[in-house]
Order: structure tokens, then sequence, then C-alpha cells
């Protein structure tokens, strides 16, 4: 029978300490013993916490199988112990299982805590005793529960304050402490006294130069020496320390709105048909309706031309990406190049992307030595190939081609109307031809799988198993030109003139009536810029001779006869000297840009590349062609033929290749430089010009990088650079527009670092910098892979090309950044304008102030010319009135009148 309500208040298992709800629980390890409440006096209560799954197992549900007043529960041993084999350490009675195993009886008392008296919300009673007391507490006489309530209001148990007696301060080793911890000085100051003669109170100080060494106690010299107690390691310290619990401060915004049920009824009010007359006949309404008509046809109409239900918060925002994080502003590592076999002791000195084929990208190799050790080496260098090498993202150690070279080349380009025609310019000054239309195919179809329709797409490296028996192919130039009539010296820059145009020996400017690159320009060492045309010359007379020697030519089966017309015969088409002018020194050449060469970064579209390129099975339209025909060709009238060139002294020139007649010999010789900008006049580049490119979104501004410095230009403003950066930590080696972002460009640097600089962010330095390498950066190339994936080659020292993956924040332009930077660019020119404006002003002034000066000098010396007359006149006029007063009166003088006067001495 279940005991009453009344007697479980008044049962002893319930008295004892008060617990709050809230408190934390303390967590009962696996192996631990159980918690009981020996110190509250009830070493018999187990406290537990059962969940909600444990209550429906064993049916001792809270409000439901145990309740006010039935707040217990007979449970199983069995049941408990089977509960351990199915859920083990999962069990709420897994803290109390030695407790449970130990219990001598079969069934074990659960009690309901609901006041948490104990802690938690369940407890158990671990013997048989406890549970007995439970069922039949011992019933306590209502006169002692009296006395007890009594004896707690008894005025004895009232709390009285006692003040505090003064007893005598005991030590306890505190002041050792304090005084272990106070800080002394070890060292002696040293004092310095200064004194000064008592007569030189007061006198005015001379502060002048002497040397110290040739006064007696000129100075004092303060020498450093060692001091011991700066030497003394630290090993340990007392250190006061203070733990405070983890302190973290939330907070929520809730707005909750208060539903309320609302409805709203309505219904139309209407004139009645006298009121309907009435109305129609007042003059009021008839003037408003007259007057507002015409604006609401105005707000009709544009309603209809604009769209009212656009979204102003969408089009203010930039178009979101995919691919990438915004936040991320670092070039990731994506893939490096490196040849195992051939790239020993060789750097890197040109990249290029394939305009066509995805992911190939070609790189030329030179050897790493000065002038003096290619000499000493000469034997040496014979034995070892000069390459270009072509790499796929399918394997980073093999090369996919190998294009054989006479010599090491520093430069070479894709043609842009046919890429698979390469040409190439050598360190000794030759210019070297590839035709790779035979081997196309094969390196297509090794990136793209055989679809040359659609664009492939990139793949991590571990997803492309390369070819491990593959052969390596080497394929060897089908051209070079003649050493006698080329370049003496090394070529360094070499570019393709576009389709739409050629020039003639003049200089010329003609349509291009085939629609084929036909023509290359090349800058050298030996201060000159070469023209040369690929077409075979026009010849009027046949030379049987010639044909005789070409019966005689064996051609190899693997060498293309696309250029065999130029092998070794090839001549510039003209040739410009960069005269200096003033003497006779010539400026040296390093990089040129054209004023067509931005047409040529928009080709990568691979649809109109293809319908430009000559395919593999057709006749070789190159022998088809002929030069030499500007006569009947129209000529391009206003077309722009001046190009920028940078040299190795630093300058930059702007100047024009058209040829002219000098009047006096007849020949024909180069214009003078329109524009010159030198270290001396400009201090622009400090050394060797290493990048002259235009950008690929204005047609008129060229970057400029050379020396410790970057240098932007705008055509036709010969004032100076519109932007020229402060002297950087390192030497720039290379540079490169970006080609999404009009206000981005990339430097690079000896020490293996790159300059990001973005012009809508930091126009003074760069907007960040990053290590790319350990050694100098010699070649940078981006690449736009589609429209949310970029990529930028960067080649270094060691012969290592690294492929890098550009961020959503340097290859995605805002919405304004081309008007942005264009306004950039248009107030330096304004800054430029005043600036000359201020300079012609001082000048003015200057000689204006030097002219005052003269005349002040002048007129002072006029004034000081009168004076000393005057004066000479009255004194000479004293001398003569005293030498007249002395013969009167020595009667040598009759007549005063006949001394003459000072002006007639005069």
């Amino acid at each position: 029978m279940a005991p009453k309500s009344k007697k479980r208040k008044s049962s002893g298992l319930k008295k004892g300490i008060k617990h709050d709800k809230n408190k934390e629980l303390p967590p009962v390890g696996e192996e631990e013993e159980a918690i009981n409440m020996e110190s509250m006096g009830h070493p018999e209560i187990y406290p537990l916490v059962l969940t909600t799954k444990t209550q429906e197992i064993f049916n001792c549900r809270i409000d439901e199988d145990l309740t006010d007043e039935q707040p217990y529960k007979l449970l199983k041993k069995q049941d408990i112990l089977a509960d351990f084999s199915n859920r083990a350490a999962v069990s709420d009675f897994y803290p109390v299982k030695k407790i449970i195993q130990a219990y001598p009886g079969d069934e074990i008392l659960l009690v309901y805590d609901k006041d948490f008296k104990y802690g938690l919300n369940f407890y158990i009673i671990g013997t048989e005793e406890g549970k007995e007391l439970y069922f039949n507490p011992p019933e306590v006489p209502e006169e002692q529960e009296e006395h007890i309530e009594f004896k707690e209001l008894t005025p004895e148990d009232v709390f009285t304050y006692k003040p505090p007696c003064s007893k005598p301060w005991v030590s306890l080793g505190s002041e050792k402490e304090i005084e272990e911890e106070s800080v002394k000085e070890s060292t002696k100051q040293i004092t310095y006294m200064i004194s000064r003669k008592r007569h030189e109170f007061g006198a005015p100080i001379k502060f002048s130069d002497q040397n110290a060494s040739s006064v007696k106690d000129g100075y004092i010299e303060c020498t450093a020496y060692p001091d011991r107690n700066f030497v003394i390691k630290l090993f340990e310290k007392d250190v006061g320390m203070q733990a405070i619990p983890q302190v973290m401060d939330t907070s929520t915004q809730t707005k909750w709105a208060y539903p309320k049920t609302a409805t709203t009824q309505y219904y139309p009010r209407e004139f009645l048909e006298e009121e309907k007359e009435i109305l129609k006949q007042s003059k009021p309404l008839a003037d408003f309706l007259s007057n507002m008509s015409i604006s609401v046809e105005i707000a009709l109409q544009q309603n209809e031309i604009t769209n009212t239900f656009i979204d102003d918060w969408k089009c203010l925002a930039e178009e979101e990406g995919t691919f990438g994080d915004k936040t991320d502003t670092h070039l990731k590592e994506y893939q490096s190049f490196t040849d195992l076999h051939n790239l020993t002791e060789k750097m890197v000195t040109c990249v290029s992307w394939h305009p066509q084929i995805y992911g190939l990208i070609a790189v030329s190799v030179a050897v790493r030595l000065s002038f003096e050790d290619r000499v000493h080496f000469s034997g040496k260098l014979l034995l070892q190939p000069s390459l270009i090498l072509f790499w796929s993202f399918s394997d980073p150690i093999h090369p996919q081609l190998m294009l054989e070279s006479p010599e090491d080349i520093f430069c070479f380009k894709f043609c842009p109307s046919n890429p698979n025609i390469i040409a190439g310019g050598c360190i000794n000054g030759q210019i070297v031809m590839w035709d790779i239309t035979a081997h196309a195919d094969r390196i297509e179809n090794i990136k793209t799988g055989g679809s040359r329709s659609k664009k492939a797409t990139l793949k991590p490296m571990f997803l492309l198993e390369p070819d491990m028996n593959k052969e390596e192919l080497y394929i060897r130039y089908c051209a070079v030109s003649s050493i006698e009539n080329g370049h003496k010296k090394v070529i360094t820059d070499i570019h393709w003139l576009p389709d739409t145009f050629e020039i003639n020996r003049m200089g010329s400017v003609f349509e291009n009536r085939s629609g084929i690159c036909c023509q290359l320009v090349t800058c050298s060492a030996d201060c000159t810029v070469c023209f040369w045309d690929i077409r075979p010359l026009k010849t009027t007379t046949p030379q049987p001779t010639d044909k005789k020697k070409e019966e005689t030519i064996e051609i190899p089966s693997d060498i293309p006869s696309t250029f065999l017309h130029l092998d070794l015969s090839w001549k510039p088409l003209s040739k410009l000297k960069l005269s200096k002018g003033e003497t006779t020194l010539d400026h040296c050449p390093t990089k040129i840009s054209l004023g067509e060469e931005r047409l040529l970064y928009k080709t990568q579209d691979k649809a109109l590349a293809e319908n430009k390129a000559m395919k593999s099975g057709e006749m070789n339209p190159y022998q088809n062609l002929e030069s030499g025909l500007a006569n009947i060709l129209k000529p391009i009238e206003d077309f722009c033929t001046k190009f920028f060139v940078g040299t190795e002294e630093g300058e930059v020139i702007y100047t024009d290749w058209k040829l002219e007649r000098d009047p006096e010999t007849g020949r024909l010789m180069t214009r003078k430089p329109v524009g010159l900008y030198t270290v001396h006049d400009s201090a622009v580049h400090d050394g060797t010009v290493h990048t002259v490119q235009r950008s690929p979104f204005y047609k008129d501004i060229i970057l400029t990088v050379g020396g410790w410095n970057v240098a932007i230009w705008k055509e036709n403003v010969m004032i100076g650079p519109l932007l020229q950066s402060s002297c950087a930590p390192k030497r720039y080696t290379s540079g490169h527009w970006s080609l999404t972002r009009p206000g981005v460009f990339y430097i690079g640097r000896e020490d293996g670092y790159i300059d990001i600089w973005d012009l809508l962010e930091k126009t003074h330095e760069p907007a960040q910098s990053q290590n790319i390498c350990i050694t100098m950066i010699t070649c940078i190339k981006p690449w736009t892979f589609s429209a949310k994936q970029q990529f930028i080659a960067i080649a270094d020292y060691y012969g290592t090309l690294h492929i890098l993956e550009i961020p959503w924040t340097l290859s995605h332009p805002s919405a304004n950044e081309v008007l942005s930077v264009s306004h950039y660019f248009q107030r330096e020119v304004k800054h430029l304008e005043y600036v000359r404006q201020r300079k012609e002003i001082r000048e003015q002034e200057k000689k204006e102030m030097e002219l005052e000066l003269e005349k002040k000098k002048i007129k002072t010396y006029q004034k000081t010319k009168e004076q000393l007359e005057a004066e000479l006149k009255l004194e000479y006029e004293s001398y003569l009135e005293l030498e007249r007063t002395t013969l009167i009166n020595l009667g040598l003088l009759k007549a005063p009148d006949m001394l003459p006067s000072f002006m007639e001495m005069m």
C-alpha cells in the first residue's frame, strides 16, 4: 500500500540540505564510484538523472507514472542489468552499476525528486533498510515538532554583532617576499658635472667647427663596456597569476509581432444621378481634367518605356561568381613544369600560351652563362640542344613537343592567323621559323581528347595519367634567316604585324588582302629595328641557275617545305637605326610596342582563330603569296606609324618607322624620335627596360618596367609619365597587364616576389606582394581559361614554370572600373599639364626677377657715378677757392676770375 503524502513530508529521508535546481551537475566517470549523500547524512541515497528514453523503458515517466501522490516505483534488478547489457555506458543507471550489482534484493526503489533536494531529478535507495525506512518512517511526536519550531525562534539563535579586538601583529614571512620582489639598482649611477668660467657668464655663445683631436679636452667619449648584470640568463621568475573562468557574451535580436485578428469591409460610395450631372457641368472639374491630362499621359508613357518592377538593389550589386572567394587576394599555386633532363643550368627566357589549345603553354630556355663564359664553353654548348618546350597540364614533367633551334631562343611568338607557325629570335641575331601543322592534331588530342569545337575543361593533374612510354618528339626548324644581313646581336623582342595591314620598304602602310599575318618586326641589341616579310619575293625573269641549285638540295622528310624559300637567304624588308642625333652613338632597343598590338590580345576566342587558321591538308598559302605588290594595293590613310621603344639605358623613345630621304645624301634615314625620356631628363627608369606593353583596354596607355621602378605613359602626351613609382627594394625584371581588370598589372622582381598593382586601391605602391620562388622572375604571362577561372604563368631563372590561379578579386572587374581608371588617367594628364604650366610661370618669374635685378644694378651704378662727380666737383671748387685766396694774399693774382672753373677743366 502506498504511503500518504503527509507521511512522505515527515519522512526522515527527506530532511536534509536544500539544493539549487539550476546547479550544474558534476560529471560521473565510467569507473567512478556512485555519488551518495553521506555528507548529508543519507549514505543509502544515490541521485540519478533519467532521460525521457529511460523513463519510457522503465515506465517511470514524470507526471504520468510518477505523480505527487505516488512519487516512487519499484524496479526489478534484472531489468536494470539487462539495460546494462543492451546500452552499456549509455544507460542512465551506469554510474551506480556497482551499487545495483551488489544490491541484495530483487526490487530497487526509485524515487522522483521533484524539488531537486538531492541535486538530480531521481534517486535510488541502495539498501533494504533505507527502502524499509522510506515506506515506514518513524513518527515524530507533535510536541517535539512544536518544540523544534519554537527552538528555531528562540532569541539565543539570533546572530549578535561583536566588534573585533586588536591583537598584536605576528609576522608570517610576508615582508621577506616584499623585499625579494622589490627592484634594486645593480649599477652605480654616473654623474657628469659641466662647469664654465665665471667671467663667461651671460656672454653670447658662438658655435664653430674645430678639430676635436687638436684641442685638449675637446670632447668626452663614453665607450661601451660589457655589463655582467645584463648578460645573466634568467631561468626562473616568480610571476603572480590569477585564473578566471572564460566569459562569453552573446546576444540576439528577435522581433516578434503579436498577431491580431483584423478584418476590413468596405463598399463603394457612388454619387447620385443629380450629383453626377452637377459635377459634369462644373467648370473647376473641367479645368482640373484639362490641366492634369497632359501629366497623366506623360506618366503613362514613362511607365511603358521604363520597367517599374525592376529591382534597383540588384542592379547596384556586382555580378556574383560561384568560383573562388572574394576575400582571397593571393595567387594560388596550381601546377609547375620542370624538365628534369633538358633544363640543367638553363633559365626560361620567354613564355607564350597557345592561342587555340587551352591548357598548352610553350617556353623557351637558354643557358645561364655570361658572354665571357659562353665564349669559353662554346664547344660544349654546341652539344646541348636549344629548345622551345610545349607543356600540357596533363604531364608536368615530360614536354609534349620540343622545337629545335640553332642557338638559344630569347623571344618567340605564335602567328595570330595560324598558330601552327612560330617565329623566334636567337642570341646570335637570326630569326627561326617552325611549322608544327603536322603535329597539331597530336598535341590537341592529348589535351582535349579529340574535341576541337568545344573548350576543354582543366582537370587536376592526378586525374590525368601521362603516357609513360611515349617518345620525346623533336621538331627541327624549317627556315632560318641569313647571318650576314640580319641582326648582329641578340634579338630581344619579336612581334607579328596584324593581318589587317602590311608595309613596304619605305614604311608606308597598305591593306592586306590575303588576311594572313605575313610580316614581323624585331629589335636587337645592335641598335636596329628590322621588319621582315615571310612571303617569297616577286621574280620578273626566271633564273635557271637557281633552279639547278634547288634541284640538288635534298630536303629531309620530317621538315616541312613551308618556308624553304627563306632558309639561309632571308633578309629584312627594312631596317631602322635609332640614332641619338647629337652624338655618334645609337640607342640600344630591348622592347618595342606597336600601335596595333592591343588587337592581338583579343584573339583568344577559339572560333575566330579557327576561321583564320590554315588546315593541314590545304596547299601551302605562303608559297602562293608574293611580296613587293604594294604598288597595286590600296594605301591606308591616317595610319599611326609611331611606336614605343625601351632601351638598355632606361630610355623610353616614341619614334616612327617611316623612312625619309636625306636631302644631302639621298639615303633613306630614320626620322628623329618624337619623344625621348631619359634618366637625366625625367628620371623614369634607372636600368634596362624589360617591358613595354600597351593596355588591353586603352589603346593609348603603355606600361614600361625597368630598373627599380614602373611607369605608365599616354600616347601623344610628351610631358612625362602619368604614373611613376618610387624606388623598389629590389630590381624589377618583367611585367604584364591584367587581361580582365584595366587597373591591375603584375610586376616581377629579382628576389622572386611579384608585386600586384591595383590602381583603384593604391597608386603610390603595390596593393600586395607575394613570394613565388627563391630566384629571379624572368617572364610573366596571364591567360583566361573561362569567365570563372584565370591563370598566370611565372617563369624563373632556374628553369621552372609556375602556373598560379588568379583569385576572384583580381580577375573580376567592378561595374565601372573601365570608366574609373580612364578618369584617373585623364586627371593625371591634367596634373602634368598643370605642373608644366607652373614650371613655365616660375621660369618667366625667374627671368623677370633677373631683369629687375639687372636694372637695379644699372640704376645703382648710375646713381653712384653722379654722386662721385658731385663730390669731386665740390672738392675741386673748394681747392680752387683756396688757391685763389692764397695767390691774392701773396699778391701773385690780381684778377680773381683768371683761375679756370671746374666745368672748364672738365
